[in-house]
């Protein structure tokens, strides 16, 4: 399947779940960073027709990423009418929060505490919409290495470009149209005051992920076992307690 058929796909498909819900959702919320996943994500929910509602959520969030959301929202403005945005700074409640539970500073729990307080953003607006949440992750992230906040960015109601690797998301960017921009910045979970990127901190680039992830004899394989292991609690079901009966 090229990338135009996979983008026909994916949109049709989240179509068909919505319609096929037992109460059918009235909107697709989805939260927009200025990376590619988002991105694409909330531009093939875009295609569907339904109403759409795109969120800036900014956490004490570098300039240069932002403005990428921001850019990428106007895009979808211009290009959709079923397209509704809005801005939620959420700095003053990261503040209030961080301060409330500063007896017990985690630089890494705190940055996962952002990509929660969006995830709760976002649930919050489809209550109010009668909408559904929109997962962003890819097929590296979300079933490979397990990089992402578990109850932040994997707190979603659909996945659609779950079953994508990052090059197939690459790909289906520029088939779109997505701003050369995005599709050109360096990958960010946006987490991090000093702007870290995704690669930096897994140590690897997407194509060696994605090699290692389809090849068992690949030089990376090691490694990426290493961290797939660390992470599989995100990724398998939470453990319950069987009482023999």
């Amino acid at each position: 399947m090229n990338a135009s058929e996979k983008v026909n796909f994916i949109s049709n498909w989240i179509k068909n779940y919505v319609d096929t819900m037992p109460k059918k959702a009235q909107s697709l919320v989805i939260g927009i960073s200025g990376g590619i996943d988002s991105s694409v994500a909330s531009t093939l929910s875009a295609m569907t027709g339904l109403k759409t509602i795109v969120l800036t959520m900014p956490i004490k969030q570098k300039s240069s990423q932002h403005d990428l959301s921001l850019k990428h929202r106007d895009w979808l403005l211009k290009k959709f009418s079923n397209v509704e945005a809005h801005t939620i700074n959420l700095d003053e409640l990261f503040n209030v929060f961080s301060s409330s539970l500063s007896n017990f500073s985690n630089e890494h729990g705190f940055a996962n505490s952002r990509a929660r307080l969006r995830m709760t953003t976002l649930y919050q607006v489809a209550a109010a919409n009668s909408g559904i949440v929109v997962g962003t992750g890819n097929k590296v992230e979300d079933f490979g290495v397990g990089f992402y906040t578990k109850y932040g960015d994997g707190g979603v109601d659909i996945s659609p470009i779950a079953d994508c690797n990052k090059s197939e998301v690459w790909e289906m960017g520029k088939e779109l149209g997505i701003l050369n921009e995005i599709i050109e910045a360096a990958p960010t979970d946006g987490l991090w005051d000093d702007g870290r990127t995704d690669e930096g901190q897994l140590g690897f680039k997407y194509h060696e992920l994605e090699e290692a992830m389809e090849n068992s004899n690949s030089k990376f394989r090691s490694e990426y076992e290493k961290i797939r292991k660390q992470n599989l609690h995100k990724m398998e079901p939470i453990p319950v307690c069987k009482i023999p009966r």
